[in-house]
């Protein structure tokens, strides 16, 4: 087979790796941009949680 044809297969499989790529890093960063943001506020919600039972408690 001609060189040319190897080099044109990949040529055109490059472009779709790279974009694939991207893809994956852009959408790794989303998911663990809302994991990390959802265990904060998880923690804030607990934190809350716990204050509104102590001034519960005081009051009875």
């Amino acid at each position: 087979m001609p060189t040319e044809y190897w080099a044109n297969a990949i040529y055109s499989v490059i472009p779709t790796l790279l974009f694939g790529l991207v893809f994956w890093f852009v959408f790794r960063a989303i998911f663990r941009a809302d994991r990390s943001e959802r265990a904060f506020a998880a923690k804030i919600e607990a934190e809350e949680r716990a204050k509104f039972e102590a001034e519960r408690a005081a009051k009875l």
